[in-house]
């Protein structure tokens, strides 16, 4: 079964969950879902008004979250994707579920073959983490465990360890034990005393190419009389600081 997104003349987004027949849906109500696959890339008429109908992309799934957490962004997503190197096949351990959004983003990039397991202490928002799962239809390699990953990782030979946690230094000697050789850490934090302590942390093992980023978004405006910049803030979320494990320091 699939989930469909419509997108209105305001460009505004619904999800409509995976369901045959009758589902409810955000903003709209209860819709019958039977006839949306045949107007997939058309137009479909939904008590009088008018939607596009577009089969889920990664982004439409994250923009249309029941959001419990702040979620990190597209940008910031994309950059752990490649700092990890992570392809079809890894193992990722994550700390921090939040609202699912980060998980989903590993666990397309890591499809087919690999696996998402997740550490979170808040039944809440685990909880919030795989509904919005399984209401975007969105891949079956994500396991939510109950469980704190500052107390230890479970997992060994694992290709990365990605961390959205208030004290992500608190788990980095597990992280280091439970990657592989050549192994990538990837830690997001809100602001610059966490990347401090975690940096001392990783400071004590011994980790390659340690660095820390900061992304910045601008969007542009563009209309035929020119393009400008957008008056809207730039796009700041956080810091990524990035690791690679090894055997011993030179």
């Amino acid at each position: 079964m699939n989930a469909f997104i419509l997108l209105d003349g305001e460009g505004r987004k619904h999800l409509v969950p995976s369901a045959e027949g009758p589902a409810k849906v955000d903003g709209l109500g209860v819709i019958d879902t039977s006839k949306l696959e045949e107007h997939v890339g058309g137009v479909a008429r939904i008590a009088g008004k008018a939607f596009i109908v577009l089969r889920p992309s990664l982004r439409d799934r994250l923009e249309t979250l029941n959001r419990k957490a702040q979620i990190v962004g597209a940008k910031d997503a994309a950059s752990i994707l490649l700092n990890c190197d992570l392809n079809a096949g890894d193992i990722v351990v994550e700390g921090g579920a939040g609202s699912g959004a980060l998980s989903m983003v590993l666990a397309q990039i890591v499809s087919p073959g690999g696996k998402v397991i997740t550490y979170e202490i808040r039944e809440d928002f685990a909880a919030v983490s795989r509904g919005n799962m399984e209401r975007a239809a969105a891949f079956g390699n994500v396991e939510v465990k109950i469980a704190d990953i500052r107390q230890g990782i479970s997992e060994r030979d694992v290709d990365a360890v990605v961390l959205d946690i208030p004290d992500p230094w608190e788990a980095v000697a597990h992280a280091w034990t439970a990657l592989r050789p050549c192994g990538h850490f990837a830690s997001f934090s809100p602001n610059m005393e966490q990347v401090k302590e975690t940096c001392a942390a990783l400071g004590r093992q011994p980790w390659v190419e340690v660095r820390t980023l900061e992304l910045i978004e601008r969007q542009l405006e563009v209309r035929p009389e020119g393009v400008r910049p957008s008056f809207a803030p730039l796009g700041h979320t956080g810091y990524l600081t990035f690791a690679r494990k090894v055997l011993e320091r030179l």
